[in-house]
């Protein structure tokens, strides 16, 4: 895909599907317990977010348009615990949720192909009466959301084992040196101090 195309349907595909293998590619050899322990406070953990895109995936780009994808999502059943799209209890598998991922990738993709982007649909979880939107707002919602939690595991994978990079040909970032990023720190630290120091009320 060339997201110089002049189609739009191309530009979106393409920075979709950059998010999601970002997003996978923040697992890659972790073990089970850094690919789902949480990191933050909140509790977020990489495999968390893998699902809850998935999610995201099937709901703005499948129920909205009339085309569910006859998945189980048992997080989205009444009475369902708050967060449980957003980790992954130990009798759900690694390969299970990245599965479950790769057809929600697929589905929304066939979405994106059969509609027009002008095509009009109804987000089920939206208030009545606001709850229309364009098949070209949906995809660009869904873009937004999967950078988001793509950037959430980037932090994540740098505290779990200080891996870092856009993807495994892209690292995007200007050193590898670990003698080069501790002076870069201890810049940006001493900069901060000054800073306090300069504006403190």
């Amino acid at each position: 895909m060339n997201p110089a195309d002049p189609d739009p349907k191309v530009a979106l595909r393409f920075y979709l599907q950059s998010a999601r293998d970002a997003l996978l590619w923040k697992l890659e050899g972790l073990s089970e317990y850094d690919a789902r322990r949480p990191m933050t406070p909140t509790g977020t953990n990489i495999l968390g977010l893998v699902k809850h895109v998935a999610g995201v995936e099937l709901g703005y780009l499948g129920d909205t348009f009339g085309r569910p994808s006859g998945e189980n999502l048992p997080w989205l059943a009444e009475g369902a615990e708050t967060n449980a799209d957003m980790w992954v209890p130990p009798e759900e598998s690694r390969e299970d949720v990245v599965g479950l991922y790769r057809r929600a990738w697929a589905h929304a993709d066939a979405t994106i192909d059969a509609l027009p982007l002008e095509t009009v649909g109804r987000v089920p979880w939206w208030p009545d009466g606001r709850d229309e939107v364009t098949l070209h707002h949906a995809v660009a919602r869904v873009v937004a959301d999967t950078q988001r939690h793509a950037g959430h595991a980037d932090i994540l994978r740098e505290l779990i084992d200080g891996a870092v990079g856009m993807n495994e040909t892209n690292t995007s970032v200007p050193s590898d040196g670990p003698r080069w990023w501790e002076e870069y720190r201890e810049r940006l630290e001493k900069a901060a101090r000054e800073a306090e120091d300069r504006y403190r009320p």
